[in-house]
C-alpha cells in the first residue's frame, strides 16, 4: 500500500478548533455528539487516503467517545456538590492550544514585519533554495481544506454497486504525469476542474495522492480558491 506523510500535518486539537471556528460553535459548550461525528468523518477520510495518521488522532477519537458516553450517564458531582462537566478537560486543552496558536501567529507576523526593517541580504535566495518546503507552496490553505475538497469530490460521484467486482488499473505515476501536463508552463486550474470527467472514485483517490506527492516534490503549488470546498493548483518552474 502506498503511504504519504505530510510533515506539516496539524494535530487533533487543531482539527477540533477548525470545526469550532467553521461552524461558529461555543467552545465552552461543545456539542460532543456533533463534533465527534465530524471528527470521525475526517479521520476516516485520512484513513482512506492512507495518510500517516498519528496515534494522537486515535487517542482524541477515543477521548471524544468517552466524553460522549459520560454525558449519557447520570451527572457526576464534586466534593462541593457541583456538577462535573465531562467536557471541561477538553475545553481547557482547546483554550490553551488556542492561546499558543494565536501567539505563534502573532510572532510570525512580527517576524515578517521585522524582516522589512532588518533582513538578511540573501533572504530571497534562501526561499528559492528550499522549493520542497510545503510552507512556501500552500498559500493560505490547510490540510483540512484539501480534505474538504476531496470529500466533496467523492460525495458528488454516485455510489458504485458493491456486488460488482471490477479491476481498475490506475497508478500514481500515471496521475503524476497527468497533473504535470495540466499544470505545465505555470498553468493554473482548480481541483474540481482537474478531476472533471473522472467517473471512478479510485481514480480520484489516486489523483489526490499524486497531487500531495507533487506538492512535497516542489513540482506544483496550491492556493485557496474563491469557490467553496475547492482549491487551485498551479505549476512551478523546474529547479
Amino acid at each position: 500500500m502506498y503511504k504519504i506523510q505530510l510533515d506539516t500535518f496539524e494535530g487533533p486539537l487543531d482539527l477540533l478548533l477548525f470545526f469550532i471556528k467553521r461552524d461558529e460553535l461555543d467552545i465552552y459548550d461543545i456539542p460532543i455528539s456533533y463534533i465527534t461525528k465530524e471528527f470521525m468523518t475526517y479521520f476516516h477520510l485520512m484513513e482512506q487516503l492512507d495518510l500517516e495518521t498519528a496515534g494522537d488522532f486515535i487517542l482524541m477519537a477515543s477521548t471524544l467517545m468517552q466524553i460522549k458516553a459520560r454525558m449519557l450517564l447520570p451527572k457526576e458531582v464534586d466534593e462541593k456538590g457541583d456538577e462535573i462537566d465531562p467536557r471541561m478537560d477538553l475545553v481547557n486543552a482547546l483554550l490553551e492550544y488556542k492561546r499558543y496558536k494565536e501567539m505563534s501567529e502573532e510572532l510570525s507576523i512580527f517576524e515578517s514585519q521585522q524582516r522589512r526593517v532588518k533582513y538578511r541580504g540573501n533572504f530571497v535566495a534562501d526561499e528559492k533554495s528550499n522549493p520542497n518546503e510545503l510552507d512556501t507552496l500552500l498559500k493560505n490553505i490547510s490540510v483540512y481544506d484539501l480534505v474538504k475538497a476531496f470529500k466533496k469530490a467523492i460525495e458528488q460521484k454516485p455510489e458504485e454497486p458493491v456486488h460488482q467486482v471490477q479491476r481498475f488499473n490506475v497508478t500514481i505515476e500515471e496521475q503524476i504525469t497527468y497533473i504535470l501536463d495540466k499544470t505545465d508552463f505555470g498553468r493554473e486550474l482548480s481541483f474540481l476542474e482537474l478531476i472533471e470527467g473522472m467517473q471512478e472514485k479510485l481514480r480520484i483517490v489516486v489523483t489526490f495522492i499524486a497531487l500531495l506527492e507533487l506538492t512535497k516534490m516542489g513540482k506544483i503549488g496550491l492556493r485557496e480558491s474563491t469557490e467553496f470546498n475547492n482549491f487551485s493548483i498551479y505549476g512551478l518552474p523546474d529547479g
